[in-house]
């Protein structure tokens, strides 16, 4: 059936149906970028850690706190817990949760 031969009624439906895959995809690479960057800031979170422990070489606050404004504080939180780390910090218990 060619598309100026659908009713109006079709014609829309089949709008509806691609807004509607449109919207599913958009909403999953959201989700996926989500974890992935939860995921990371919840791993540099564990490796500051224990680099900080060491005595060694450590990640800067500047750059935990930006993973956990552009989408990874729930990693954040849950290392902070996990791990005991930055959790004396003022800066960090106020702004990961926010």
């Amino acid at each position: 059936m060619h598309w100026e031969r659908r009713s109006v009624s079709d014609r829309k439906f089949v709008r509806i149906c691609r807004e509607m895959e449109n919207g599913i995809l958009s909403g999953m690479l959201i989700a996926g970028y989500l974890a992935m960057i939860n995921m990371i800031t919840f791993v540099l979170y564990g490796i500051d850690k224990r680099k900080a422990v060491k005595n060694q070489w450590r990640i800067r606050e500047s750059t935990l706190l930006l993973l956990a404004a552009a989408g990874g504080a729930v990693g954040a939180w849950l290392a902070m817990k996990v791990f005991h780390h930055k959790t004396k910090h003022r800066k960090f218990i106020i702004l990961v949760p926010v």
